[in-house]
């Protein structure tokens, strides 16, 4: 059986080629609070040279497209997103 991560990496990886990731669950902080209907929380980090020369809106809506029935089928609630081409990872090594 696959962890939600690992569901949620394979998921992008079908959509983008992505040389870094990483998934945190941060569900655990907002259990009951307003507004959840259910779903997790989670915070990634993907790192892909598709996100060359679009902009930074485009990169949240290249990560999101993927998982857009998670979204309505309420598996993912929330998704912090940090897109980064390889060149700006580096720079933040």
């Amino acid at each position: 059986m696959t962890t939600v991560a690992e569901q949620i990496e394979a998921c992008l990886k079908e959509a983008l080629p992505i040389e870094a990731f990483e998934l945190r669950d941060d569900s655990h902080l907002h259990a009951g609070h307003t507004g959840n209907r259910g779903g997790g929380h989670y915070r990634v980090l993907v790192v892909s040279r598709a996100f060359a020369k679009v902009g930074r809106l485009q990169h949240q809506r290249m990560v999101k497209q993927p998982l857009a029935d998670w979204f309505a089928d309420n598996r993912i609630h929330a998704l912090s997103i940090r897109a980064l081409t390889p060149e700006e990872y580096r720079n933040e090594q």
